[in-house]
């Protein structure tokens, strides 16, 4: 009998590449984990790996059996999702993952429902970044996350998960409300509103953009370059707040979703709404999304979500 513990070590393995990268994420230590992958060529009685350099490759074999890993794990999700059901009245730990616009702007307002509903489900929110959702799932650190993603990042399909739908925002150009843009061709293209010439008007302007690595810094780049151009960066921040409040003090300009702009108007500001969303959405392991603590917590953020963003 294949052990469903070691088949968790070898779905990782195939979507990490690495021994190394595994261990850190299920924290192991690399021995333990080449061990408890050895043990599984053993159970299933042929190779599933082969290195090539530092790296470890699967097998044909390997690959097919992370296929019936990924059916295996998705049952037992929702093996514990019918035992929570069963066993009535939620209780216990729910880790959220959570990026600082929606912590900030409907996180906690749909805590407060949900301590209300279930006082003994204790929720647990950790701000992370989109791109390291999946991985923060598939490892157990995170049970539940939102996700979101863009027109110009099209979030990937990842293997293991699912995502519901939640809201979507406009995206708007933050540019300083003194500065006059550059010449442009107009907003309206022969197929409709242009999203590029509102950007191209500020071409030549210093940007500021989030730090590399996450899916606004990839937006903001993809958007600019769609235009025809590579933003020039000077900045590189990830609080929206403090981009706007960089864009005031004349630093640069900088595209912000919806749940960026809220608060008081700033005149030294001037927002262009672009026709360019942000789509968020809440991910969980394929199979938990039955889970009754994911439920609730799903209930609860869709009834925190403010009517214009309901769409």
């Amino acid at each position: 009998m294949l052990d469903v513990r070691r088949l968790r070590l070898l779905r990782e393995l195939a979507r990490r590449g690495t021994i190394a990268a595994v261990a850190e994420a299920l924290a192991f230590s690399p021995s333990a984990v080449s061990q408890q992958l050895g043990v599984l060529e053993r159970e299933a009685g042929l190779p599933l790996l082969e290195r090539t350099g530092r790296r470890v490759r699967l097998t044909p074999a390997g690959e097919n059996l992370v296929r019936h890993a990924e059916a295996v794990l998705e049952r037992l999700e929702q093996a514990e999702a019918d035992l929570a059901e069963a066993r009535g009245g939620l209780a216990g730990a729910l880790r959220i993952g959570a990026f600082p616009t929606a912590t900030r702007a409907i996180v906690p307002a749909a805590l407060a429902a949900l301590a209300r509903r279930h006082p003994a489900l204790e929720p647990m929110v950790s701000e992370t970044d989109p791109a390291a959702v999946a991985h923060a799932l598939r490892a157990g650190d995170l049970d539940v996350a939102l996700v979101h993603e863009y027109d110009f990042v099209p979030a990937p399909q990842e293997p293991g998960l699912a995502t519901e739908p939640l809201f979507v925002e406009a995206m708007y150009l933050a540019a300083p409300a003194g500065e006059a843009p550059e010449p442009s061709e107009g907003h309206e293209g022969p197929e409709g509103p242009d999203p590029g010439a509102a950007l191209r008007a500020h071409a030549r302007a210093p940007w500021i953009t989030a730090t590399p690595g996450t899916l606004c810094h990839a937006m903001t780049v993809r958007a600019c370059e769609a235009a025809g151009f590579s933003p020039r960066v000077r900045h590189q921040v990830d609080e929206f707040a403090t981009v706007l409040a960089l864009v005031a003090a004349g630093q640069g300009v900088a595209l912000v979703p919806q749940l960026g702009v809220t608060g008081p108007a700033d005149p030294a500001v001037r927002l262009t709404r672009l026709p360019v969303r942000r789509r968020t959405g809440l991910a969980f392991r394929s199979g938990a999304g039955a889970h009754p603590a994911v439920a609730a917590f799903g209930a609860a953020l869709r009834a925190a979500v403010p009517p214009d963003l309901a769409g």
